[in-house]
């Protein structure tokens, strides 16, 4: 069992941690417009960062700190429990920093994400959601990876297991799927199935995994048939060089 004290680190273990960043915005209804926002803000918004499907993430994530655009008041807002997120009005799209400060117990230095805020919907249906004024969602799935982390830290991350038996890891072999669900204490598994918060799960990733097997099935054939115009067209270039009697190969002087 790893010692509850010291740094020590647990050799040739990667653990890995899935997490959700993004934001939602939504128009406001001329009707029920808040009296108390700046009169060009158009929009309400959130941005967050999460756990897959709403899980705790609170354990290995301490705090985190969204630095927004300069003309908001206090730019830079830290927060320090979940939710791990910043409600605001605005006008406009821009840039956000989101930095993620993990628990005291990692060692481990503060990761900075970026992420784009979106207030305006993009894709086919665009034009409908803007006159239905549905919720803009823009967000990315993540994982945080901790290279060999320090004893504690690895007891916080697998929920203080006895067994030695390793955590989920990102690690080479056959075995390694089977170590992973496996695993008692706290698991980093993506749920089976989506939901209508959740769109990451292992049925998606596989119905996309055999959507991009399709895509270069279809790229192949495309390059199969183009190869075989080229040879047809070249085989016809060479018809019509020697009916007007042109050597099939010109040298250069």
């Amino acid at each position: 069992m790893p010692s509850a004290t010291g740094n020590k680190r647990v050799k040739g273990i990667s653990v890995f941690r899935p997490f959700i960043f993004g934001s939602e915005a939504q128009p406001f209804d001329p009707e029920k417009r808040p009296a108390n926002i700046p009169a060009d803000h158009t929009h309400q918004w959130r941005v967050f960062v999460k756990g897959v499907n709403d899980q705790d993430i609170s354990y290995w994530l301490k705090k985190v700190q969204f630095k927004l655009h300069e003309t908001y008041a206090q730019a830079v807002r830290t927060v320090e429990a979940p939710p791990f997120e910043v409600v605001e009005t605005g006008w406009g799209e821009f840039e956000i920093q989101i930095k993620l400060y993990f628990t005291p117990e990692s060692g481990e230095k503060p990761q900075t994400l970026w992420h784009s805020l979106k207030l305006h919907p993009y894709g086919p249906d665009a034009e409908g959601m803007k006159e239905r004024r549905d919720v803009v969602v823009s967000q990315n799935y993540e994982e945080v990876i901790f290279n060999e982390p320090v004893e504690p830290f690895y007891e916080i991350l697998t929920g203080g297991t006895s067994t030695g038996t390793p955590a989920p890891s990102r690690g080479k072999g056959k075995n390694n799927k089977q170590q992973q669900l496996q695993q008692p204490g706290r698991t980093a598994e993506i749920p089976l199935s989506d939901s209508p918060k959740n769109p990451y799960s292992r049925a998606t990733e596989a119905k996309e995994l055999d959507r991009m097997t399709e895509a270069i099935k279809t790229v192949d054939q495309l390059i199969k048939e183009e190869k075989e115009r080229l040879v047809e067209r070249e085989k016809y270039l060479a018809e019509l060089r020697e009916s007007e009697g042109v050597p099939a190969v010109t040298k250069k002087r």
